[in-house]
This record gives structure tokens, sequence and C-alpha cells, in this order.
């Protein structure tokens, strides 16, 4: 609560009311994540549950393709300048519709590359409709609602979406067939639900308004977003695709629950990330010293590792109480303690620079980032054979990706004069 005081220039009752509310949506999701997590993590074979968590990440990746970068248009248009939502939802419907056929090439030249030998074609593209058609647009939903300072209903939106994936992962736990192809049917189906309902119940009503030359001045602002979310969420998910394509579906299913296990530390700190936008895009204000700076970065790294910790203490003391895939992969938690405070702090990085509009900045940075750790991720693989050993280093890729993005993102502050970080 202190920390957000300081990054908001004094008690700010409105923002910290949002992001409690933000916070109880996380917490919500948190839990029902949880439920879903165990539910389909022990209701697939461990090779399965790799395949199922690598496609979804590639979805996830090629999902910040799908409209060229347009939603960052249209969620400043909704914290800004509201009366403009009907014209920039227009402009974001057309540009989703045109990425699609590129969106489909790179996802048929994934599957190509990494899932033809282990998925069907079917079951993949169940699973990337489920994280690109559907999960996509309903997060626009979510973050118009954001924009617009309805933080409880973006919070009831997330928990909503999450427990339609919940329930029916626990349906496909007690009458599924345990394929991979009906529960990627049954995954794209509940995506379809969450959208449907928040589409019809919670966006806006506005009036369709197609404006070009609106959209010309936002468009080299939507590509560098797009690339940098593409490039974010790349260095975010190619290690599971790496460790596929390497490692095997076994390994890869150990190594995608300890990640979603690490993700899960993440929830909280997203919350946080989304007023801090708001409040640098708003009063182009910002982080007013290297103490603030400072004391943000502790918080966050402390936040991260104890919500690990917790959960490792939990599973050392029964490790079968998430069942038994993740009992399997639990041993390893310990060996990994540090890698959410560096995941989580290189994922704060990229939203300052986004909320200050340095996306092309923002961009290079996450390529650069994506670079060291594919090629550091690629010699892991292959001079080390035991999971353990590998666990144990990658604390130390993870500690270069943190060091080299905080370099760069504060390097490129201070030579910025009148920056909304207003660093001095």
């Amino acid at each position: 609560m202190a920390f957000i005081q300081s990054v908001t220039g004094g008690i700010d009752t409105e923002k910290i009311r949002g992001y409690l509310s933000l916070l109880s949506g996380s917490a919500g999701r948190l839990v029902i994540s949880v439920a879903y997590f165990v539910a389909i993590a022990n209701a697939l074979s461990l090779g399965d549950f790799g395949l199922f968590a690598t496609a979804s990440a590639t979805g996830v990746v090629l999902s910040r393709l799908a409209g060229f970068g347009f939603i960052s248009p249209l969620y400043r248009t909704a914290t800004v300048r509201p009366r403009l939502i009907g014209a920039f939802t227009a402009g974001f419907g057309v540009a989703f519709i045109a990425s699609l056929p590129l969106v489909l090439l790179v996802a048929l030249v994934f599957y190509q590359l990494v899932f033809a030998n282990g998925m069907s074609i079917a079951a993949f593209f169940f699973v990337i409709a489920a994280e690109i058609l559907f999960w996509r647009l309903f997060e626009v939903v979510i973050i118009v609602n954001n924009g617009l300072g309805r933080f409880g209903t973006g919070a009831f939106l997330t928990i909503f979406g999450t427990a339609m994936r919940g329930i029916v992962a626990v349906g496909f736990v007690f009458w599924g067939d345990g394929s991979l192809f009906h529960w990627a049917m049954l995954y794209a189906a509940a995506n379809a639900f969450s959208l449907l309902f928040g589409a019809v119940f919670f966006y806006p009503r506005v009036k369709l308004r197609w404006k070009p030359k609106a959209y010309i001045g936002r468009m080299r602002d939507a590509l560098s977003v797009s690339a940098a979310e593409v490039l974010f969420y790349l260095q975010m998910e190619l290690d599971k695709i790496l460790v596929l394509a390497v490692g095997g579906q076994v390994t890869a299913g150990l190594y995608a629950i300890i990640m979603r296990l690490i993700d899960l530390t993440a929830l909280p700190v997203r919350a946080f990330n989304t007023i801090l936008v708001q409040v640098i895009m708003k009063k182009r204000g910002g982080l007013s010293d290297v103490r603030t700076r400072f004391g943000i970065e502790v918080a966050i790294a402390i936040i991260s590792i104890g919500g690990l910790a917790a959960l490792a203490i939990l599973l050392n003391i029964a490790p079968g109480i998430l069942g038994n895939n993740i009992a399997q992969a639990s041993g390893f938690l310990a060996l990994v303690i540090i890698i959410p405070a560096f995941r989580n702090l290189v994922e704060y990085h990229s939203e300052l620079l986004y909320a200050r509009e340095q996306t092309t900045a923002r961009a290079v940075i996450l390529a650069i980032v994506g670079l060291i750790k594919a090629t550091l991720l690629i010699l892991l693989l292959n001079l080390l054979q035991d999971f353990s050993d590998r666990a144990i280093w990658l604390n130390a890729v993870f500690l270069l990706l943190y060091l080299t993005s905080a370099i760069a993102t504060y390097g490129i502050a201070m030579r910025t004069k009148n920056s909304a970080l207003a660093l001095n």
C-alpha cells in the first residue's frame, strides 16, 4: 500500500480502491487457476500436458500478433478519451481480421516444426483458436473495462473466465476420455463461452465508427506494441517450446508444471502494473527517485519468491496434495526459488516502457532478452542432461535476463529528459 501511494504522489483513494479490486480479481483467479491447473495437469498424461502447455504458450505468443497491436490505441483511448471507444473498437476489429491469415501461417509453421510428431493438427488448432480467437478477444473486454476504471468488472470477468476453464477441466477429469484432442475441444468451448458472456454483457455500448484518419497516427505505436508484445511473450514462453523440441514431451511436461507454478506468483504483480501504467499515462508522472524504484523492485522480488517458497513448503509436507504429476515436479521447486523474482521484474520493466510510450525501445530490449534466453537455454539443454542440474542453472539464466532488462530500461529512462519516470 505504501509504495502505491509513493508512485501516485500521495494518498489516492481511487487508485488504492482500483488496486484492491484488481488484487481481489487476481486472488480469485489464483485460487481458481490452481484448481484448474491441478485438474488438467493430472487428467492428462505428463507428455500430453507438456504438449498442451506448449501449444497454449504458442497460442499466447501468436495472440499478440493478432490485431497488429491495435489493442494498445484502444486501451489508451478507453483510459484517456473514452468517447472514442466506438471508433477504435471498429479499427481494432478490422486490424484483427486482417491479421488472421498471417497468424494462421505462422501457426502452421510452428506446428510443423514442433508439434507434428506428437499432436494432431486438429487438437493443435483447437488450442490455438482458444487462445487467439476467444481468450484474446475476451481479454480485450477486460482491458477496455480496466481502461475505463471499471476495475471491479475487470476483476469479475477475470475470475469468470478462469472459472469457466476450471469447470470444464473438472468435468474433463470425471467424464472426459483422457485424450488431448477431447480436452482441446472442451478448452476452446470454455474460452468461447467466456468471450460471448463478456462481450454481450460487459463491453461498453458504443456505436462503431470507421475513422481511418484517427488510426494513422496510432499505427506506429500499435505496430511497435505488437512487436514488443510478441517478443515479450516469445521470451516468456520460448523456453517451453525449446524444452519440447530438444528435451521431449515428458521433460516438457515437468518444465511446464514448474513454470506454471512460477507464473502464479505474477498475478498480484500484474495488478500493480496495471495501476502504475494508468498513473503514468494520465499524469505523465512516475517513480520519483532511486529509493522508490529500488523499494518497488524489492517488494516485487519478495512477493514473487515468497509465493513460490510457500508452495514449495506445502508440497514438501504433502507431496501428493496436488496430484501425482505435480508431485513429480514439486521436488525441483526449491532449485528454482529465485526465478519468479527475475521473471516478474522483467515483466515490470516492460510495463514501465509501455506506459512511457517507449514502445520501440521496449521491442528492442525484449528482442535482446529473448535472443539471450534462447541461446542460453539451447546450450543448457544440450550440455546438461540431468533435470536437477538444468533447474539450478536456470537461476543464472534468469538473473542475466533481469540484469539485461534492468540496465537497458533504466539506462533509457535516465537519458530521457522530462520522462514519465521523472528520474533524477
